[in-house]
């Protein structure tokens, strides 16, 4: 039972914009009233969250953190509490949501809910090395080329308005262009593709199957490669995921690997993103930092095929 909590919450993710702050309000009140007492605590902007959740680690004896946001405040979070004792739980307010939907508690409402249920596993996450930009966890995904590029590209404008929308409107505008390739090294061979993911979890974008047999306890990463050198090859791409034929489709290759090398495979800039994010360019190496921070999720997450508790 968390003992001293803070709830940091982004005041721009779009649920909280829309709802404002009486939302929050409801959600300590509900904390309160379920044994868990917590104290609200702001971003200040774009980047802020980590260094917030690192000052309450270590100056304010905080044990448990939440997170009120979207997948980029929750990622930001994450990396202040890395390699602490503090408890990181989210309530999904943002676009995608994916580590909500991944955890099966992808509404603020149910999300809320599980709260006091919630147990702590301690987990693995992924980092990105990539030179000038440095190092930065991830609990989701890296990406790199196609998707990154989209997540470089996106109108912030739209984002803010339509939501999901306005990647798919940064995808479509990407149509009849010629894709920056790059290459990918794992456990000494080397690939050649358009999109390479780096995933920790199932879903992509809140919503699309994409890496199935992962799990975020999982001390590797699953990895999908995505070949093609033109935008019209992911229309073929996007139905084998839909139709769930990821591992068997022609020109997508997945594989399981606890470190890959990612370059320019003919000398353009290729754009690099963790957890929807953009970071910049390759090169990076994407790795597994071993038991790096405590995850609130929900009994029956963590269960294998066999139905047996992980």
């Amino acid at each position: 039972m968390a003992r001293n909590a803070r709830l940091i919450y982004n005041p721009e993710a779009g649920t909280l914009r829309r709802h404002g702050r009486g939302m929050l309000d409801q959600a300590v009140e509900q904390l309160r009233q379920a044994g868990i007492p917590v104290e609200l605590v702001a971003t200040t902007g774009p980047g802020t969250g980590g260094a917030i959740a690192r000052e309450l680690a270590e100056r304010e004896g905080v044990d448990t953190v939440i997170v009120a946001g979207g997948d980029g405040t929750i990622n930001e979070v994450m990396n202040g509490l890395v390699h602490t004792d503090v408890a990181f739980g989210v309530l999904p307010a943002g676009t995608a949501n994916v580590l909500a939907n991944e955890m099966q508690i992808g509404s603020w409402r149910k999300a809320l809910a599980a709260l006091p249920q919630l147990r702590t596993v301690r987990i693995p996450v992924g980092k990105v090395a990539a030179g000038p930009q440095g190092e930065r966890y991830f609990l989701m995904m890296a990406g790199a080329g196609f998707d990154a590029r989209m997540v470089h590209t996106v109108n912030h404008g739209l984002k803010r308005r339509l939501g999901k929308v306005a990647y798919w409107v940064a995808g479509i505008s990407q149509l009849g262009r010629n894709l920056e390739q790059l290459q990918v090294t794992a456990d000494g061979s080397t690939y050649q593709a358009s999109l390479c993911l780096a995933s920790r979890v199932r879903n992509y974008g809140g919503d699309l199957n994409i890496a199935p047999s992962i799990r975020i306890t999982d001390d590797d990463l699953e990895v999908i490669l995505f070949e093609g050198k033109f935008t019209a090859t992911y229309l073929a791409h996007l139905f084998s995921i839909l139709s769930g034929r990821v591992d068997t489709a022609d020109r997508i290759t997945v594989l399981r690997s606890r470190r890959i090398e990612l370059r320019s495979a003919d000398w353009e800039p290729v754009h690099l993103h963790v957890d929807g994010e953009y970071v910049g360019l390759l090169p990076a190496t994407v790795t597994v930092e071993p038991d790096a921070l405590n995850l609130l999720t929900p009994p029956g997450y963590l269960q294998d095929a066999h139905g047996q508790a992980a």
